[in-house]
């Protein structure tokens, strides 16, 4: 990922409608397959900022490992007080076979290429013990490439289909698979097809605060596809996937 976008997500993810929306979603999707479930050891594949994290070993109280191939991550994480970091490259993860219950990456593999995006979710296969779970969050469908995405080094981005069939060939079986950010997507073509294109916008960061009757605009969305999700449900198209997945 580009360096310079590191400020960025540190200074929104905590607050900005983007970041507590998704958090939602995936926690509603997660909560039900970790009922019951003894989580030993967990490990976050691509921890960025660190502050994810943070708020799943302080208040999700999760025995996490953060791993990051870059130490600007890391550094932001120490800063913060994660426990536990450690620089790897998460196509070598530095663990034995069977360590972990849990595995989780979030928002990493668009920034790896064809190829080298099989290789990381093998090693999730890897590390993880059987039973226990995978949880996946992309990117979604290439005609969504945006500036911000040429901005943060985004290489590629997913179908479900295409999702599900890495999970499936590093032995994981697919619990749930879903498309979220879906009912934006509509003002997202228009941004970028439409908007940018023709306003020949140079990429930049497409992270920053709005106005806060738009952050509650825009997460009120986000908070009524969580509802939707946390019931079952699934989602035919959207600019995010989720995939939570078991070890077989």
């Amino acid at each position: 990922m580009n360096p310079a976008e590191f400020a960025n997500i540190a200074h929104s993810e905590k607050d900005l409608w983007w970041y507590r929306g998704m958090r939602e979603i995936l926690f509603r999707m997660l909560d039900p397959h970790l009922a019951g479930r003894r989580i030993a050891r967990a490990l976050e594949a691509g921890c960025g900022t660190g502050y994810f994290a943070r708020l799943l070993q302080t208040e999700r109280r999760l025995p996490l490992t953060p791993v990051d191939i870059g130490w600007e991550g890391l550094r932001r994480a120490q800063a913060m007080g994660v426990k536990r970091p450690v620089q790897a490259n998460i196509m070598q993860l530095p663990f034995g076979t069977e360590a972990f219950d849990l595995v989780l990456s979030i928002d990493v593999l668009p920034h790896l290429t064809r190829g080298e995006d099989q290789r990381a979710v093998s090693e999730f296969g890897r590390v993880l013990a059987p039973g226990g779970l995978l949880v996946l969050r992309t990117a979604a469908l290439e005609m969504l490439r945006s500036r911000h995405s040429q901005y943060v080094y985004e290489r590629q981005r997913f179908t479900k289909r295409r999702l599900m069939e890495l999970a499936e060939r590093a032995g994981v079986r697919v619990l749930r698979c879903t498309y979220a950010n879906s009912l934006l997507m509509p003002v997202a073509l228009a941004k970028f097809r439409l908007w940018e294109p023709l306003t020949r916008q140079a990429p930049s960061s497409g992270v920053e605060p709005v106005a806060p009757w738009l952050d509650r605009l825009l997460h009120a969305a986000l908070a009524a596809e969580a509802a939707w999700i946390g019931a079952g449900r699934g989602l035919p198209i959207g600019q995010s996937l989720v995939l939570i997945g078991e070890k077989a």
